[in-house]
């Protein structure tokens, strides 16, 4: 008889039997008594079959990361609680420390499932409650596995979980399909027990279940049994006696168990050509209408000049900064001060973007701050907030403000770009001394930013970049994209501060401003006679085409930046797991475009 055979459980009480260890109810997976379950006790499952055959994005590669938390793992709360349920087969919530002073932070601690034995054998089995079916229980060696995870839940301005390994980095001693084999995830088990509850025979749902082996196995149910299906409804089935049936379109077979009807759809293909997605899944499958894209081939122009994947800080403590900007043909930046004025095309727009996602920070000064009221966030497609996990992509917000004259508000759009998901809250960075209204530095901590005060100043009572840069830096910062204004851009192209830049990336805009406009003009350079001389000359220089504007990418002529060896260990880097550049490459690969129209603003 195969696995799919209809019997006695099927269609009457379940019967007294053994369940192996892999297969436990709900009840014992949630640590309930053993006590007898009421009607009332039994709650609706959350998920359906819906949620099989349409699953969450990437569902297998997110798995394989939460298994796996080689580094920090920053996500909303809505997809921790999404994604969560499918690894919990692997991890177990061993005690909740609490909330801080706040109440903002609460800290849970989990451990792999192998790190101890199932249960501990008492020398005397405890009288079981008549009808209750008797268990064999089977004793798995503990002591396994010892990884262990911190996570941390935030609610303020915006909703996070941080995930980390708690000491030591290691890893699992075994991988995702042994956890899978030994524990069926919760997820799969409320599938399972929503179907029967709907009238559905537990064979007919294994089968159904089955039909589409590949999301099967993406979301943990390789080594899913009908027994499993079974003891999920246990309990319901304890309370309801009535007849179970078969799927529409299906049929008892016998010698086969159930069979598709031949000439009708599967179920699997009838659900996923609906198109219908549970709401928990709209965040992932609609993208914000002002999401934009950026090409494979072009990306490749830019990636000398960009800092490596594995970025590190210099040897004097700087890390990489790259020097951006888009100018006019006269080389200003706007038509005059406090203007804002738009000069990039839709397509040297999106590779701004781009190289956004390629730096943990971008930087400007208060004027722009004041002026542009920008996002300061990153709209590529496949970033956090635009079709992409956690906050992957996005660069911390960095704003120059020495006296302190930036006013944040919740309108300010930065801000709501945080409670909306779609990017990080700023640091701002003070002059020694100066004092700031509490309840704007509360309000900033509230929203997930801070204010980073320096300690030294130059002779004209000035921030020097090299203090400002060596804080990034101490704070995880590997990698900053400067973009303006007009007086950040020409004090970093000074000789006296050029050897802080790495690389510089100018876009050219086929317009003139006129005079009058906030223009892009390092201090004027003399040699020893006092005549006239060009201030430098770029080096490395390459130019490309991007739709109608001209871009430059090239080196400052002291060299490179700031020395960095390859030894050099950087700080801890808030970067949340890496499924941006690959789902980039997934979309290029199939030469997918999407018109880029002119965006409201930076």
């Amino acid at each position: 008889m195969s696995d799919n055979d209809r019997t006695e459980e099927d269609v009457g009480p379940v019967a007294n039997e053994s369940l192996p260890q892999e297969s436990r109810s709900d009840q014992e997976q949630a640590g309930q008594s053993e006590a007898p379950v009421t009607t009332s006790q039994i709650k609706a499952p959350s998920r359906t079959i819906k949620d099989l055959f349409n699953p969450p994005r990437n569902l297998a590669a997110i798995r394989q990361f939460l298994f796996e938390v080689a580094d920090k793992i920053e996500l909303h709360t809505h997809e921790f609680n999404l994604y969560w349920p499918y690894v919990d087969n692997v991890w177990v919530r061993q005690h909740r420390a609490g909330s801080d002073k706040s109440g903002r932070y609460k800290t849970d601690y989990y451990a792999c499932r192998l790190q101890r034995p199932t249960y501990t054998p008492k020398a005397v089995d405890k009288a079981r409650p008549e009808g209750t079916p008797t268990r064999k229980k089977q004793i798995r060696e503990g002591g396994k596995c010892h990884m262990k995870l911190k996570v941390v839940r935030y609610e303020g301005g915006y909703e996070s979980v941080t995930i980390a390994q708690l000491g030591y980095k290691t890893e699992h001693l075994h991988d995702l399909d042994t956890m899978d084999r030994i524990k069926r995830t919760t997820v799969l088990m409320e599938i399972a027990r929503s179907e029967v509850m709907s009238g559905y025979m537990p064979a007919s749902v294994y089968t159904v279940m089955s039909e589409d082996e590949g999301k099967l196995v993406a979301a943990g149910g390789r080594h899913l049994k009908r027994e499993d299906v079974r003891n999920a409804s246990q309990a319901w089935r304890q309370q309801h006696k009535e007849p179970l049936r078969v799927h529409e379109g299906y049929r008892y077979d016998h010698g086969n168990g159930i069979v598709r009807q031949n000439g009708t759809m599967s179920l699997a293909q009838a659900v996923t050509a609906s198109h219908v997605v549970d709401s928990p899944l709209v965040y992932f499958s609609d993208l914000p209408p002002n999401t934009l894209t950026f090409p494979l081939e072009d990306r490749a122009f830019l990636e000398p000049y960009l800092p490596r994947n594995n970025a590190t800080i210099s040897d004097d403590g700087l890390p990489h900064v790259t020097l951006t900007y888009a100018t006019s043909m006269d080389s200003s930046l706007s038509l005059a001060p406090g203007i804002q004025t738009h000069l990039s095309g839709p397509h040297s727009k999106a590779m701004t973007h781009f190289l956004r996602s390629r730096h943990d920070a971008i930087l400007v000064g208060v004027r722009t701050a004041l002026a542009d009221d920008p996002a300061l966030n990153c709209r590529l497609e496949g970033a956090g907030g635009y079709g992409g996990l956690g906050w992957e992509g996005q660069p911390r917000p960095v704003v120059i403000d020495p006296a302190g004259r930036w006013l944040l508000t919740p309108q300010t759009r930065v801000i709501r770009t945080v409670s909306e998901g779609k990017g990080k809250a700023p640091w701002i960075i003070m002059a020694p001394g100066s004092v700031i209204d509490p309840n704007r530095v509360e309000m900033l901590k509230y929203y997930g930013g801070k204010h980073l005060g320096l300690k030294g100043s130059d002779n004209k009572w000035r921030l020097r970049w090299e203090a400002i840069l060596k804080a990034l830096a101490a704070e995880g910062v590997r990698s900053v994209m400067i973009e303006g204004g007009a007086m950040v851009i020409n004090e970093l192209l000074s000789p006296q501060q050029s050897h802080l830049v790495s690389s510089v990336i100018v876009t050219v805009a086929p317009t003139y401003l006129g005079r009058g406009g906030v223009t892009v003009s390092p201090a004027p350079s003399q040699d020893g006679f006092g005549r006239p001389q060009p201030v430098f000359r770029f080096k490395d220089v390459r130019w490309q085409s991007f739709g109608e504007d001209a871009v430059m990418c090239a080196r400052m002529p002291g060299g490179e930046g700031p020395a960095r060896s390859q030894t050099f260990e950087p700080p801890a880097v808030s970067r949340p797991v890496s499924f941006f550049n690959s789902t980039i490459e997934a979309q290029n690969s199939l030469q997918r475009r999407i018109p880029m129209p002119e965006p409201p603003g930076p």
